[in-house]
């Protein structure tokens, strides 16, 4: 069993450049005290320039989308959730590229209602179908308690999934071939693989072992919480989806952004950063009080790099409990998962684990290192997704 590295068994380090800490699994200081997802940072900023190459790529990488997809509906599909980065990105995409994007939101059931007014303006003043992809609540309550029992920090595995699957779908069934990813590496970070584990045998393991609600079969228009291999396979190879990370060819200013999707959309700030989401209220406090992580300390040091934030006042923010944590919000969300707040209490008091504890794909990818890193490079697969798995680790 994999468990905590305790901090009293190492030598508390702060990295000297970000605030990236010895609590944050692959921090690999240097002689420096510089951690590895610095220097990953500006291996990054080498790869996605700023420059006028970086503009170039760009332009040509929306010129494709439009070529590939003028003959559809849509040329790309775009998740949004009602945050700042993904209706910036929505209204980058229409009203500054020129893109046909369809809004995809993948509802979970913990929605925050003022990210949903934020949607529906958006979309509205954009002229943009919204499309919201509503799971089964009886599979996702089950996976939500199942991953809770299966007692590590990455519980929030199963929404990504539904997430992904959600953008795959549509773009299937639209036959667009591009789907927009809106994050950047330089506001977002690079979460830690113990941290935030995506896999979905990982997640059919977790349910066989502690899931009661049978999930629904694969079908490529309605694939719910499935997304292994084989139904990546399907999507990327067999039907050439692709991710594109525009953002990370732009200069992306968080502050400057909140500014004018206020000023064009009449954007609402849902009260912090992730709190689109209500269920992240309950997943910022077990991973605080639980697993000693706070998910911040990587949100804020991509901050720091790209000098949108100090590193003073990083370190300032994260010394106080995040406001996200919110005390009538979790207990709305142990209740709507149907737990009294005894048995919640119980599936805290479980030994903390990783994903290593369980039977997952790490090996498979481990062993299709190489062509995971060639797929990324292509945009078949997320840009970030060989250096998630293999950089920082």
């Amino acid at each position: 069993m994999t468990l905590p590295v305790s901090l009293q068994e190492i030598e508390y380090q702060v990295c000297q450049r970000c605030v990236i800490d010895t609590t944050v699994p692959g921090h690999n200081f240097d002689e420096n005290g510089v951690c590895a997802y610095c220097h990953l940072h500006d291996k990054l900023e080498q790869q996605f320039p700023l420059n006028a190459q970086g503009q170039a790529i760009l332009n040509s990488s929306i010129e494709k989308i439009k070529k590939t997809g003028k003959d559809n509906k849509y040329d790309c599909v775009l998740g949004i959730s009602g945050g700042r980065d993904s209706i910036f990105s929505l209204y980058m995409a229409r009203k500054v590229w020129g893109l046909r994007p369809i809004a995809v939101h993948f509802n979970d059931g913990f929605g925050n209602p003022v990210a949903g007014e934020n949607m529906k303006k958006a979309t509205d003043k954009l002229g943009i179908e919204l499309r919201t992809i509503t799971s089964d609540w009886r599979e996702s309550k089950d996976l939500r308690i199942a991953f809770l029992k299966a007692s590590t920090p990455d519980f929030g595995t199963p929404t990504d999934i539904g997430i992904a699957t959600a953008l795959y779908s549509v773009a299937y069934k639209e036959n667009v071939k591009y789907i927009f990813i809106g994050q950047s590496f330089r506001t977002e970070g690079i979460a830690p693989l113990e941290w935030n584990f995506l896999d979905g045998k990982y997640v059919k393991e977790i349910h066989k072992l502690y899931g009661k609600t049978p999930l629904r079969p694969w079908t490529p228009e309605d694939p719910g919480f499935n997304l292994g291999f084989k139904e990546m396979f399907f999507y990327t190879v067999l039907n050439g989806i692709k991710t594109v990370p525009l953002l990370y060819y732009y200069n992306y200013i968080r502050s400057e952004a909140e500014k004018l999707i206020k000023e064009e959309l009449d954007w609402v700030y849902p009260g912090a950063h992730y709190f689109d989401d209500l269920y992240q209220s309950l997943m910022a406090y077990v991973m605080r009080t639980k697993f000693n992580i706070d998910r911040r300390i990587y949100n804020y040091s991509a901050l720091v790099r790209s000098g949108q934030m100090t590193r003073e006042e990083a370190l300032g923010r994260i010394k106080e409990v995040y406001v996200i944590e919110d005390e009538k919000v979790i207990n709305l969300c142990i209740k709507r998962l149907g737990l009294a707040r005894e048995e919640f209490d119980s599936f805290m008091a479980i030994t903390p684990k990783t994903f290593r504890d369980y039977k997952t794909s790490y090996d498979l990818m481990k062993f299709l290192k190489w062509p995971i890193k060639i797929c990324s490079k292509l945009n078949i697969l997320p840009a970030s997704a060989y250096d998630k798995y293999f950089t920082c680790v």
